[in-house]
């Protein structure tokens, strides 16, 4: 089995080195996806430019800002978003509808500056406990789109404890919940699990309870733009990330692949 699976690496590669044999000229591919993303997508990009000569060039926002900049026209090959989104630019002609990938689905979690106290948050009310124990907090700002605050508004808002925790709440336009944390100016950063176990000084607590994670909405899929100028090298990528070395790397980031 393993051989097999080494196998279909090698001749994936050998496909896409083709692809771009193919091509008149390497082709510079724009990517439109949601910040969250970065950590992966970035190191994902890599090994893609050096077995195609094409290049990747990716521009990371809040899904609720990338939504709203595509719909006023703003060109590019392709985009990352969640689900929701995602089908919403379908419907409205901004998303190619065929050819289109579930590329990762990620959890929501929690983060202490390194060396801190980890709290509990193994069960709904242990999790309840944690936060209003907490003297701060930080998350992404909902009102910019981020899907994390906009998860984590509606968990206070079922936990009853919405008002008692405004007073210590923090808000990030987007990613690096974890960063405020790690400098110490909040106690427990709460955003995707990805944003949150990238950053060296901050210890990385869990996922929130099952019963409080969203595995609907927190499923990105990969497509293509409708007018996308590389499309060719665009679904090319978009192929790539379903390769076996990207599927291994999507999991250390602390994400589940697509299937």
């Amino acid at each position: 089995m393993r051989n097999n699976r080494n196998l279909f690496a090698t001749i994936y590669v050998a496909v896409l080195i083709v692809i771009a044999q193919g091509a008149a000229s390497a082709a510079e591919v724009k990517v439109l996806s949601a910040v969250a993303m970065q950590a992966v997508l970035d190191d994902l990009a890599r090994p893609f430019e050096s077995a195609t000569n094409h290049k990747i060039s990716n521009s990371y926002a809040t899904a609720g800002v990338l939504s709203k900049r595509i719909q006023d026209g703003e060109f590019a090959d392709m985009t990352i978003l969640p689900r929701p989104v995602f089908e919403g630019l379908v419907t409205s002609g901004k998303v190619a509808p065929a050819g289109s990938l579930v590329f990762a689905q990620s959890t929501v979690g929690v983060s202490v500056r390194a060396g801190s106290h980890k709290p509990d948050i193994s069960s709904v009310d242990a999790l309840k406990r944690s936060l209003l124990e907490a003297k701060s907090i930080v998350y992404a700002d909902p009102a910019q789109g981020a899907a994390s605050g906009i998860h984590f508004v509606k968990i206070l808002d079922r936990l009853g404890i919405t008002e008692q925790m405004k007073a210590k709440t923090k808000l990030i336009p987007g990613a690096g919940a974890a960063e405020v944390v790690a400098k110490g100016e909040a106690e427990l950063a709460i955003s995707q699990t990805i944003d949150l176990i990238r950053v060296a000084d901050a210890d990385y607590v869990g996922p929130l309870p099952a019963e409080l994670q969203n595995t609907s909405d927190f499923v990105f899929i990969a497509g293509l733009l409708s007018g996308a100028k590389e499309s060719d090298a665009a679904k090319a990528f978009i192929r790539y990330l379903a390769a076996p070395d990207s599927v291994k790397l999507i999991k250390a980031k602390g994400l589940q692949p697509g299937t």
